[in-house]
């Protein structure tokens, strides 16, 4: 597949682009980065250097990549953290040119905003945005448990809740929902789950969970998760492959991270987790 992944870029760690592209062409697909900011490391750390990208930059190059006819080869659109508020109006115009010139082409959101611990980090516009203009347009979005509450506008703490809340979204548009993240109080204790939901079901998949922050789990999440899912859009049982896929390899990459002691994604020495993962984890259907 031919994957244009919408993301920001850091040069030193792994998040947005500098964690979704390499997994994926570890996988076999072609990727075309665009970045949303070029910055030296994430904003976690508290200090770093650079700046957002512009809307009008954004725009310009996906403009010079349609006049190479590229969009049409665009079997997938990925979009993560956007960085600025204009950034949104430059992904829907990406979305629209590539779906007019492939109309078998998907979008994936992830609808990037913030996490339970941390809350929201974006600009306070941006989740307003992502819930009225963005996720609607999206054929699939990955929000984390704290994003999927506030996309449905409710509170999401138990997998009743959580399938609510994944069907909410489902019908602002999306055909497809990802939740990389669900902690429950009737969960197993230890354990941390992601779900699955599409038009022929939900699955949920569960793993031991690791005690730590991983800064760019959630992008590579969303990378995985597209790429396997994409590749049979909508067709019975993708849904659950995708999620046993994408979780077996998580939860080698971030024991590889957690061993190390790293503060960043062990991205490269997990390659192989991506590709052929040594666990593997049965999905079970909720619904």
């Amino acid at each position: 597949m031919n994957i244009l992944s919408i993301q920001s870029h850091v040069s030193y760690g792994h998040v947005g682009n500098s964690a979704a592209v390499f997994p994926l062409q570890r996988l076999g697909h072609e990727v075309w980065p665009v970045y949303t900011v070029n910055f030296s490391n994430h904003t976690g750390y508290g200090q770093w250097g650079g700046s957002p990208i512009p809307a009008s930059e954004v725009t310009a190059i996906i403009s010079a990549m349609e006049q190479r006819g590229a969009l049409a080869q665009v079997d997938v659109v990925l979009s993560g953290y956007q960085g600025g508020t204009d950034i949104a109006d430059a992904i829907l115009d990406a979305v629209a040119r590539v779906k007019a010139a492939n109309p078998n082409a998907t979008y994936t959101c992830d609808p990037v905003m913030g996490n339970a611990k941390s809350g929201c980090f974006v600009n306070p516009a941006i989740p307003e945005l992502l819930r009225e203009r963005v996720v609607p347009k999206a054929d699939l979005v990955t929000p984390n448990q704290f994003e999927l509450g506030y996309l449905a506008g409710m509170q999401v703490q138990t997998l009743e809740e959580t399938l609510k809340a994944v069907d909410a979204v489902m019908a602002m548009g999306p055909r497809a929902v990802l939740v990389t993240s669900v902690f429950r109080s009737d969960a197993a204790p230890g354990t941390i789950e992601m779900l699955a939901a599409d038009a022929n079901g939900a699955w949920l998949v569960t793993t031991p969970h690791l005690p730590f922050k991983a800064n760019g789990s959630g992008d590579v999440t969303a990378a995985l998760f597209t790429a396997h899912y994409s590749q049979h859009f909508g067709a019975m049982g993708s849904a659950k492959l995708a999620l046993e896929r994408t979780k077996a390899s998580m939860f080698e990459l971030l024991t590889r991270t957690h061993e190390s002691g790293q503060r960043e994604l062990q991205l490269v020495q997990a390659q192989e987790s991506y590709v052929n993962p040594k666990v593997q984890f049965a999905a079970q259907q909720v619904r």
